[in-house]
């Protein structure tokens, strides 16, 4: 098994979280490699015209990291909280919380240069989307511990206020744009969670949207019927392999008994064309 076999058991082992980084570092290379074409066409711009012309470039920015610091620090993070979010809440509702953290970041840092008529920087990152999962699970849960080498036991609330703190200076940069956009992932997350907590779950229109592009994507196989066929087919294979097996056993019993003389022309023939399989 060779390093790319490797990789894609280990991704097809992975949870939603660790799958979600497995990619993250996919793209990251392809940045080290492609900065130019990844900039260009996968960050988010500052322009509106120019993302009305990329618009897939909404989700795919936060995929996209420059330097190692930031995906190290951002992947961290994620490991962690995201998969503490998987004890409290589903597969689904982390993609819903993640990429609609990724929409609203997205959203808010478009809205900024428009409303303020200037130019900055294209966005890439993860951030906005793992502040989104950071406060909402700082929000269900504040109260928790974690355990924290050369610190200590630090509440979760605690945590979450200093990372979204980190965003909150960033508004004093020249170029806050993605400020903004990690403070409006944050927002979400809070407001996302509080809605879980009255039965509300605002992000379900999210899912069934997926769930619809993905029946309208996906190649049709026709599954059942193949598999119905198939498996017909095979099963009938085995019940000629078995008959065979059983004739060729009796034709066996039969020679050591009375010996090879004692079989008929046929019997030998079938012996002869088995022996030769």
């Amino acid at each position: 098994m060779n390093i790319l076999d490797d990789i894609k058991l280990a991704y097809n082992k992975a949870n939603i979280v660790e799958k979600i980084i497995y990619i993250n570092v996919l793209f990251f290379l392809i940045t080290v490699l492609l900065t130019s074409f990844t900039i260009n066409w996968l960050a988010l711009p500052t322009s509106l015209n120019s993302f009305l012309y990329k618009p897939w470039t909404l989700i795919t920015y936060a995929f996209i990291h420059q330097r190692l610091f930031h995906i190290l620090s951002n992947l961290l993070v994620l490991y962690y909280i995201g998969n503490l979010f998987l004890d409290f809440y589903n597969k689904k509702q982390f993609v819903n919380f993640y990429f609609l953290g990724i929409i609203v970041g997205g959203i808010a840092f478009l809205a900024k240069y428009y409303f303020s008529n200037k130019i900055g920087a294209p966005l890439g990152g993860a951030s906005a989307a793992v502040s989104t999962i950071f406060v909402a699970i700082a929000t269900k849960i504040p109260r928790y511990a974690l355990r924290l080498r050369f610190i200590g036991s630090v509440e979760l609330w605690v945590l979450a206020a200093i990372w979204v703190g980190l965003s909150i200076l960033q508004l004093g940069n020249p170029d806050n744009g993605p400020a903004f956009a990690h403070l409006a992932g944050a927002g979400f997350g809070f407001l996302y969670a509080k809605q879980l907590e009255n039965g509300n779950d605002i992000g379900n229109w999210f899912e069934k949207l997926l769930n619809f592009l993905f029946n309208i994507f996906k190649f049709k196989k026709r599954q059942p019927l193949k598999t119905v066929y198939k498996s017909s087919k095979r099963k009938k294979a085995n019940e000629v392999t078995k008959t065979k097996q059983r004739k060729i056993d009796d034709i066996l019993d039969k020679i050591s008994k009375s010996g090879y003389e004692s079989l008929s022309k046929e019997e030998k023939e079938f012996l002869f064309r088995s022996g030769k399989k």
